[in-house]
């Protein structure tokens, strides 16, 4: 019987290790997020959204201020309505910019929101248009490449005209 007891109590703290382990892996993976505050949805505009995930973070000075509820192709205007859904006790500027930016130099990509100098704040149905597209690392180094091409060149060509002067 004695057994029996200790039994149920090792299989109790296993269960809860196991339930503890599998809730931080969730949270960490950004897949579970337990916020039960008031939210209101907002809807932001982007030509390329890069890697920007559901559930990525909304931040505003560092602080999390909401999360990308859902994202949409839009297949009249070629670009991707982003719907965010931000905490009530974080009022913006109907004014007011998104940007997608990176978390350190290849980490999870989020939403940066700038505040504008509107009177009136967003509220529940509106529509940012200020916004500024995500940079997508395959784009750089092309233009970096296709930049050094150009650069090299242009530097035989002018160091053989410098030479044929002299």
């Amino acid at each position: 019987m004695q057994q029996n007891k200790s039994d149920v109590w090792v299989g109790m703290f296993v269960l809860i290790g196991v339930l503890a382990l599998v809730f931080l892996a969730l949270q960490s993976a950004n897949l579970l997020s337990l916020n039960f505050e008031k939210t209101y949805t907002v809807t932001a505009r982007f030509d390329n959204i890069g890697g920007l995930k559901p559930k990525a973070a909304v931040k505003s000075a560092g602080v999390v201020v909401g999360r990308v509820e859902g994202i949409n192709f839009n297949d009249q205007t070629f670009q991707a309505d982003v719907q965010l859904s931000m905490q009530t006790r974080y009022a913006f500027p109907k004014d007011s910019s998104l940007k997608i930016l990176t978390s350190g130099l290849l980490g999870d990509q989020y939403i940066g929101i700038e505040a504008g100098a509107s009177e009136e704040n967003l509220k529940s149905g509106d529509r940012l248009t200020s916004t500024q597209s995500a940079v997508v690392l395959e784009n750089l180094i092309g233009q970096f490449l296709y930049g050094r091409a150009e650069q090299g060149g242009g530097d035989a060509a002018d160091s053989n005209a410098g030479a044929t002067k002299q």
